[in-house]
């Protein structure tokens, strides 16, 4: 009798216990972050956020292609040569590299807008007193402290990319290609009015100003909830996502925002784990040749204008190019600077930096991301290659305007890429070590496209077409495809195959708990004692 009474009773315990879950079930419901994004939808806030995180590319690019427009004039002003000119923009691109990778670590533990914030008051502060500079010297050690802050303005793709539904990354993203092509042609058309008037120096003030302007906007875009989950900020998560929804007119899902805390984060181990060691490197691979593609075709654009190193129709090619190395032979100095006509092929060339946005889009989103970047690629190796071809100034314009194309296309994809294949516990640290690592191609690109072509014409574009071949294989082979893919929140947690103390009482395993136990909710101490009286 004693038996059968405790069976009883264990049994009306388990029917309660049962009972009490199913109505915390359905009393407490629970979504995610990305569960919320996309049940918000696209609406206002997300084209708000396209406009002022787009606008860091503007600011970006200024400050990037700024080397271009004022070298040949620091070249004449300082007496400099090849290398000295080269080493300029290399430097930037040092400052870049190791700043990038703090940036990324920070951004992954601290948040994405603080860095953000922080890397363009640092670079708008040392853009302006890169003006004031007296000497050589300084002028580089300044660039290269302006490279450190426009490592951080990367933040801006990472916030555009967590706040966006998964369906409209592959065409907003790209997009974003517009506010670069814009900050380009900016410079550009500034420099061929300030430099030959008020001079190089009031052009670099000039270029700083929209990144002074961009920080009185920032504060009309919030903290990414993505990071804000991770780092155990619910209750901002929560907030952000509310004021979203409220601004698209739209609603937030029912129940509890319910994500796992990860105290582990921005950690550069987790780069080489088994799931994305391989992946890691052969972005790094893509990274460095995309970086070095296209800042050598940017320097090699203004190299080619600048001494007419592609032989011309009219014969006189040749001889032209003998008078020019006497003449750099006799002087440290060989000073051409820029005439109006060759700052109208720099624009048009670098109008070609949107040409191809359309397809590039189409290509996303229809191909993968994997097999848009290999084709692309191989496309820009071609082309490096019909540099080469002897052909009217005509003939030179067109090539270029298909490798900005094309370069820019590369950039697109690997940059999406990137931001989406990682979680979001080392998403920025992702970014930024990949950032870190293409401005190795940056730093060495001068030196290809300002020294060796010089030298070797043909032997440089060889060169870039062989990089170039190298990334098209390593985008071809990458292990994962992100097109439709959800964000990834953290790495996959152990499973929980025992209750706490259970087997430390007992000795054995117990059975492993629901999937809806897992959740850090009110269910999981029901589910745990259910458990515990199942086996009991």
């Amino acid at each position: 009798m004693a038996e059968k009474k405790k069976e009883e009773i264990n049994g009306i315990a388990l029917e309660e216990i049962g009972t009490q879950g199913q109505e915390m079930k359905k009393e407490q419901k629970t979504f995610t972050v990305e569960e919320a994004v996309e049940t918000i939808g696209f609406g206002r806030f997300h084209i708000a956020l396209f406009l002022i995180m787009g606008s860091t590319g503007v600011a970006e690019a200024m400050e990037i292609m700024l080397i271009a427009v004022v070298g040949p004039v620091i070249r004449c002003e300082w007496q400099l040569g090849n290398w000295q000119v080269a080493l300029v923009t290399t430097m930037v691109f040092f400052g870049y590299m190791i700043s990038s990778v703090i940036f990324g670590v920070l951004a992954d533990r601290y948040g994405r807008w603080k860095i953000l914030f922080l890397s363009f008051i640092w670079g708008a502060y040392f853009s302006l007193l890169t003006s004031f500079s007296p000497s050589y010297i300084w002028f580089v050690f300044l660039r290269t402290m302006v490279g450190c802050g426009v490592s951080g303005h990367a933040q801006g793709l990472i916030i555009k990319t967590e706040f966006l539904p998964t369906k409209y990354r592959g065409y907003m993203l790209p997009l974003s290609q517009v506010f670069w092509l814009a900050g380009s042609l900016l410079i550009i058309g500034l420099a061929s009015v300030v430099n030959p008037t008020l001079g190089w120096r009031w052009l670099i003030r000039i270029a700083s100003l929209p990144g002074i302007i961009l920080l009185l906007a920032f504060k009309f875009i919030p903290e990414s909830a993505r990071y804000n989950v991770s780092s155990g900020n619910d209750k901002a998560a929560v907030a952000t996502l509310q004021w979203i929804a409220k601004m698209n007119h739209s609603v937030m899902p029912e129940g509890k925002l319910v994500e796992p805390v990860n105290e582990r984060r921005g950690r550069f181990k987790d780069l080489m784990d088994p799931k994305y060691l391989r992946t890691t490197l052969q972005i790094w691979i893509i990274w460095l040749g995309i970086s070095f593609a296209y800042y050598g075709v940017i320097l090699a654009s203004a190299e080619l204008l600048e001494k007419n190193l592609v032989c011309a129709t009219g014969g006189g090619g040749e001889d032209a190019a003998i008078g020019n190395d006497a003449e750099e032979i006799r002087s440290p100095c060989l000073c051409h600077l820029f005439a109006p006509s060759d700052y109208q092929v720099m624009i048009i060339s670098t109008m070609g930096e949107i040409a191809l946005n359309p397809v590039n889009i189409l290509g996303i989103n229809l191909l993968g991301r994997r097999l848009s970047l290999t084709i692309t690629m191989g496309c820009t190796a071609l082309f490096f290659l019909l540099l080469n071809i002897c052909t009217s100034s005509s003939g030179l314009i067109g090539f270029l305007f298909m490798l900005r194309a094309l370069v820019s296309a590369n950039f697109n994809t690997i940059y999406i890429y990137t931001a989406e294949v990682y979680p979001t516990t080392m998403r920025a640290l992702g970014l930024g070590t990949s950032g870190s690592l293409c401005r190795i191609g940056a730093m060495v690109a001068p030196f290809i496209a300002q020294v060796l072509m010089n030298a070797s014409f043909l032997g440089a574009l060889c060169l870039f077409a062989s990089v170039c071949v190298v990334c098209a294989v390593s985008a071809f082979t990458l292990p994962i495809e992100t097109k439709g893919r959800a964000l990834q929140v953290g790495k996959p947690p152990r499973r929980e195959t025992e209750a706490p103390g259970l087997q430390r009482a007992q000795g054995a395993s117990s059975p492993e708990l629901p999937q809806k136990c897992k959740a850090r909710s009110p269910i999981r101490a029901t589910c745990q004692k259910l458990t515990i009286l199942n086996v009991t």
